[in-house]
């Protein structure tokens, strides 16, 4: 007890110094920087605890944490730094249970039982249970949103879901062997596009803790439709309120505001361009033109990046320190975008009415997905033709 004490005593004191700091600082993200430092005390803690039982298995997840965070500093926008986060998570949880049998500790006992009631709910969320939701959020999706192929999509994945369930529990025993095993070739691409989208989740919540300096020269506005092809939309109208509030801010706090340029062309369906209607926006909150620069060329989330980086190029020939905004859904894939344009940007996200969220992912995570389909194209043409090997080999067996 004497150590849990003394890491209470020093994480207050952690927490009392950095609240003390935020009233002076120009970032104000204090509720982060309490995190990181509850994250930082709990390791040190549980590491104190296991080399006086004088063993090491916490090199296991540092090490492997370590990896994840060395290599989403040299690139944000890889679909593999989600696989490393999960696999941490993974080997920490265990590390975690074998550590508790090792020393009984009160704090690892109280983390567990957390974990456990998380697992349980997942388990007791099961598979019809998130059909379920899926369908509720579909029928919400078109009453809210109208319908489209876009707003189906999580009543897509709710019938697929169900030939998946309807399959594992009838049609594969009635069968015959071999056929079952040329088919298992479905179940296993279900689950390389399962374990793909974790994947993808894990790196776009991450991706939304960026927290920029008050240092930057320009800030993107990544557009989207407009309402009557006139008017800016709710949703738009987050992504510039965000872009918005971090000007105010950084002008507050260094006197130097940066320029906002807003990206978005005439869709075949609006009136003006995007980029227009979003200045015209600005300039009804009081915002001086002088700093709301136009790109009314990009009809795409990469010409945003491409467009708006040439925009950037011509006015500020040296490197610029950029950053943008959009839905928080959507800034990983803007960041993917920024990088395959050499623009080195990251993401602001604004908030997202929480029923679109899961068409959103969903959707973002199909465009990820047909942006390197010639790779899981290959993957899963070498499965089939393993299952198929696997299939002649029983008819040849059988």
């Amino acid at each position: 007890m004497t150590a849990l004490f003394s890491l209470l005593l020093v994480y207050s004191v952690g927490v009392v110094w950095l609240y003390y700091q935020a009233k002076e600082a120009t970032l104000p993200n204090l509720r982060f920087k309490i995190s990181c430092w509850t994250i930082v005390s709990f390791a040190c803690y549980v590491m104190i605890l296991e080399i006086k039982q004088g063993t090491f298995y916490f090199l296991l997840p540092s090490v492997i944490l370590l990896f994840f965070f060395l290599n989403y500093r040299r690139n944000k926008t890889l679909l593999f730094n989600g696989f490393l986060f999960n696999l941490f998570l993974l080997s920490f949880s265990f590390y975690l249970f074998y550590h508790y049998l090792l020393t009984r500790d009160f704090l690892l006992f109280c983390l567990l039982v957390c974990l456990a009631i998380i697992g349980l709910f997942f388990l007791l969320f099961g598979t019809w249970s998130l059909i379920l939701l899926l369908v509720w959020n579909a029928r919400f999706m078109i009453r809210r949103e109208g319908r489209s192929i876009t707003n189906l999509l999580t009543l897509i994945l709710a019938i697929v879901l169900i030939l998946m369930t309807l399959y594992d529990r009838f049609i594969v025993t009635i069968i015959p062997e071999w056929l079952a095993t040329f088919l298992s070739i479905i179940p296993f691409s279900f689950f390389y596009f399962s374990l793909m989208f974790v994947n993808f989740l894990t790196i776009s919540l991450i991706y939304q803790l960026n927290r920029p300096d008050y240092n930057q020269d320009y800030i993107i506005v990544l557009g989207a439709g407009l309402l009557d092809g006139v008017t800016v939309t709710p949703l738009l109208a987050q992504r510039i309120d965000r872009a918005l509030a971090f000007y105010t801010q950084q002008k507050t706090y260094t006197k130097q505001p940066p320029k906002i340029i807003f990206s978005g062309g005439q869709g075949p369906d609006e009136q003006i361009p995007e980029a227009v209607a979003m200045q015209s926006y600005a300039l009804e909150k009081g915002y001086p033109l002088t700093d709301l620069l136009l790109e009314d060329q990009s009809t795409t989330t990469f010409e945003n990046m491409k467009f708006s980086k040439r925009l950037i190029d011509q006015r500020h020939p040296q490197q610029a320190k950029v950053i943008f905004t959009s839905n928080n859904y959507h800034i990983f894939r803007g960041g993917v975008y920024a990088r395959l344009n050499h623009l080195h940007a990251d993401g602001l996200g604004s908030k997202t009415a929480l029923y679109y969220l899961p068409t959103a992912f969903l959707r973002e995570f199909i465009a990820m997905i047909a942006m390197h389909r010639r790779t899981h194209f290959l993957f899963l043409a070498g499965a089939g033709i393993i299952f198929s090997l696997l299939a002649l080999i029983t008819i040849i067996t059988g």
